[in-house]
C-alpha cells in the first residue's frame, strides 16, 4: 500500500518523481503529492485528491515546481479519507520539515494528543502527520537524529521518507515491518522507492532496506543504519530484468498483458527444477536436510487472497503425493488461531511481495513454535524471504496490475513443484507417479497458451453474463481454489458480487440464490470429481440459472449442459487448477473491460497490504 518516490541529485527532481509515482500508481490511487527543495531553498510542493492525474494537471497547469531534492508519494489510504488534505507529503508547523509514509503507526492518536497539549497544530485526520510534528518537536540542527528520536516513539509498521529546507542536500528514510523501500545508485544522483520498476529506467544497482533501518541519502552515497545508529554494510544487488518488462507493450492494460505473460512464467518457474529423470530437484534451493523434512509430522500453509488460494492447490497436492496432514489457514486468522505447532511442522508461506504483513506475523509466529519454514514468494530479498529458512523463488517479473493473474500462476506452480519434491523426499508416493505429474508440467506452457490465445472467444461470453449482479463459481477438489480464484478476480476488478463454492455445499444453502440471472460458473475438465460436478451443476440448471462451464475440448456432455464453454486443454487432474484459471482470468477482464471499469486499479484495493 502507497508509492514512496525519493530524488537527490543534479536533474530537476519532479519530473523524475511524477514519472517514478505513475510506475507506483498500482499500490494506492486516492491521492498523491509531492515536496521538493526549490532553488532559493525553501520547501515547497503539491498535492491532490485522486489519481496522479490529478495532480500532474495541477503542475500543468500553474503550480510550477522545480527543485534537485525531492519526495512523492501516491495513496491508499487508512487514517482519513481521501482529499487534498489528507494527502502526503505532510508538514510540521513551521513548514520545515516533509514526510511521506506507508503503513500505520499504531499509537498515532496517543502521539497526537500528547502534541495537541504541547501547541502544535494539525492539517489532516491522517496518523502520518504525528511524524512531522515529532520531528519538529526533536529537531535540533540534526534531522537524523531526530528522525531516531521519532522512531523511539512510535509504534508499528511503516516506511516514512523526510526531506527538510534546513538539509536541502539530504534524503533520509527509514522502514520498520513488512513495508519494502529500496535505495537506487545512480551516477552523481540517488533514488529511494518502495518498488523496484519506479527507479529502473535509471539504474540497476539498488540496496533494500531491511525491518528496523533507517538510510541518509546524499548526492553520492547513503549511509545505513539500525534504529540505534549501529552501521550497517550492504552488498549491492544487480537487477537483471528491464523497465521494459513494467510496460505494456502494446497491451491496453497491464493486466491483460500479464495473463499473455503466463506461459512463459510457467517456463521461468519450472526452469532447472525438474532434471532429466522427470524428479523434482530443489534441495540446492532450500538447503533444508532432508532429514529434517522426512522428520515432518504436519504441513501448515498461510497465505491472503491470491496467495491463499494458490497454497490451497498446493495442500491438495501435498495431501495427495505426501501422505500427511495438511493445514490451510488464512494468514489473517494464523496470527489468532493458537495453532498446535512444533518443530516437527513445516511451515509454507505464500506471499508475491514477501511484504504482506498478516504473512510476516503469522512467519514470526511459526518461527516462535520452532518450526522450520519455506517461504514461495516473487520478490529477491523481501521480508518474508529473509525470516524464512528457505525461499522457493517464482520467478515471476514485475506484476502491475492490482489484480493478480501471472503470480497466482506462478505460485501454484512452485507450489506444486514443492509438493513433488516432498513426496520424493518423504519416499510418500510411487516414484512413477511423481515423475508423471513432473514431466506434465513441461506441458503446461503450450497449454496455457491456447487458452491465452481464446480470448476473443471469451470476451464474446463476457458480454453474455457482464449484466449480472451475482455469480456463483463452483469447483472441486483440486479445482475448488480455481471456483475461488475466478470469483475473487471477477469481484476485484468488474465490482459484481461473486463467490467461490466447493460445488458439495450448494445444496446446502447458495442454491436458494439461484434464478434466471444468477449464473454459475463451473469447472468439468476430467478427473475423480468430474460426474459429481457435473450432477450439481444440473441442479444448477433446473434452478434456470445460466450455465459457463470450463471443460476439455471435446466434452460435448459439459456443451450439452452448457450454455456456454470455455475450453481449455486436457492435461493432469492434478495440474489442471494451473490452466483451469485461465479463461476464469479472461472473463474477469473481459467484463470489467467491456463496462469499462479501471482494470489495473480497482477501487479500495491496493497491490502489496502492509498493514493488517
Amino acid at each position: 500500500m502507497c508509492g514512496i518516490v525519493g530524488y537527490i541529485g543534479k536533474r530537476d527532481s519532479v519530473p523524475i518523481i511524477m514519472d517514478a509515482l505513475q510506475r507506483l500508481e498500482y499500490r494506492g490511487y486516492d491521492s498523491a503529492g509531492i515536496a521538493v527543495i526549490d532553488a532559493a531553498g525553501h520547501l515547497t510542493g503539491s498535492k491532490a485528491e485522486g489519481k496522479l492525474a490529478n495532480l500532474a494537471a495541477r503542475l500543468r497547469n500553474g503550480e510550477s515546481l522545480h527543485g534537485t531534492t525531492g519526495v512523492g508519494h501516491t495513496r491508499w489510504a487508512t487514517h482519513g479519507r481521501p482529499s487534498d488534505a489528507n494527502a502526503h507529503p505532510h508538514l510540521d508547523c513551521s513548514g520545515h520539515f516533509a514526510v511521506i509514509h506507508n503503513g500505520i503507526i499504531e499509537n498515532y492518536a496517543s502521539l497526537r494528543e500528547q502534541l495537541l497539549g504541547q501547541g502544535h497544530q494539525f492539517r489532516s485526520e491522517t496518523d502520518t502527520e504525528v511524524l512531522a510534528h515529532l520531528i519538529e518537536s526533536h529537531y535540533n540542527g540534526d534531522l537524523e537524529q531526530a528522525i531516531r528520536h521519532t522512531l523511539a516513539q512510535v509504534r508499528g509498521a511503516f516506511a516514512l521518507g523526510v526531506i527538510s529546507q534546513d538539509s536541502p542536500e539530504t534524503l533520509v528514510f527509514a522502514r520498520n515491518g513488512a513495508t519494502p523501500l529500496i535505495v537506487g545508485l545512480g551516477e552523481g544522483e540517488m533514488f529511494v522507492a518502495s518498488d523496484i520498476p519506479a527507479m529502473l529506467q535509471h539504474t540497476r544497482k539498488v540496496v533494500i532496506l531491511q525491518e528496523g533501518e533507517i538510510v541518509t541519502v546524499g548526492r553520492d552515497g547513503y549511509a545505513l543504519s539500525a534504529f540505534d545508529g549501529t552501521p550497517i554494510e550492504r552488498e549491492v544487488q544487480q537487477i537483471t530484468w528491464d523497465a521494459t518488462s513494467a510496460e505494456k507493450s502494446g497491451f491496453k492494460h497491464f493486466m491483460l498483458k500479464e495473463i499473455f505473460e503466463q506461459p512463459n512464467v510457467i517456463k521461468e518457474t519450472l526452469a532447472g527444477r525438474i532434471d532429466e529423470d522427470h524428479d523434482v530437484q530443489l534441495g540446492p534451493e532450500l538447503k533444508i536436510d532432508e532429514i529434517v523434512l522426512r522428520a515432518m509430522t504436519k504441513i501448515s500453509i498461510t497465505g491472503c487472497g491470491t496467495a491463499y488460494n494458490a497454497g490451497m492447490v498446493g495442500m491438495y497436492l501435498m495431501r495427495s503425493l505426501c501422505k500427511i496432514p495438511v493445514e490451510m489457514e488464512l494468514a489473517s486468522e494464523f496470527r489468532y488461531g493458537d495453532r498446535a505447532m512444533d518443530a516437527r511442522t513445516l511451515t509454507i508461506a505464500m506471499s508475491q511481495s514477501g511484504e504482506t504483513a498478516d504473512t510476516i506475523e503469522a512467519v514470526k509466529i511459526a518461527k516462535d513454535a520452532g518450526t522450520p519454514v519455506i517461504a514461495i514468494s516473487n520478490v529477491v530479498g523481501s521480508h518474508l524471504m529473509r525470516l524464512a529458512d528457505a525461499t522457493l523463488l517464482t520467478r515471476g517479473g514485475p506484476e502491475i496490475s492490482v489484480a493478480a493473474t501471472k503470480t497466482y500462476v506462478s505460485q501454484a506452480v512452485a507450489a506444486t513443484l514443492l509438493a513433488l519434491y516432498l513426496a520424493r523426499v518423504r519416499k510418500a508416493a510411487p516414484l512413477e507417479r511423481l515423475r508423471e505429474i513432473a514431466e506434465g508440467t513441461k506441458l503446461l506452457p503450450a497449454a496455457v497458451d491456447v487458452v491465452v490465445n481464446t480470448s476473443d472467444q471469451v470476451k464474446k461470453v463476457a458480454r453474455k453474463v457482464r449484466k449480472a449482479r451475482s455469480v456463483l463459481f463452483l469447483g472441486r477438489y483440486v479445482n475448488f481454489p480455481t471456483a475461488l480464484e475466478g470469483a475473487l478476480k471477477l469481484k476485484e476488478i468488474s465490482y459484481i458480487h461473486a463467490e467461490g463454492y466447493a460445488a458439495g455445499e450448494m445444496k446446502h444453502g447458495p442454491i436458494a440464490l439461484l434464478d434466471a440471472k444468477t449464473p454459475v460458473i463451473g469447472v468439468v475438465t476430467e478427473g475423480r470429481v468430474r460426474e459429481k460436478i457435473l450432477s450439481n451443476i444440473a441442479e444448477s440448471k433446473a434452478r434456470e440459472a445460466p450455465i459457463i462451464l470450463v471443460a476439455n475440448h471435446g466434452d460435448d456432455e459439459a456443451a450439452a449442459l452448457a450454455d456456454h464453454v470455455l475450453w481449455v486443454p486436457r492435461v493432469d487432474e492434478m495440474l489442471s487448477p494451473i490452466v483451469n484459471v485461465i479463461p476464469l482470468q479472461l472473463l474477469a477482464y473481459h467484463i470489467a473491460d467491456i463496462d469499462g471499469k479501471d482494470v489495473d486499479q480497482p477501487r479500495n484495493l491496493a497491490k502489496t497490504v502492509t498493514v493488517e
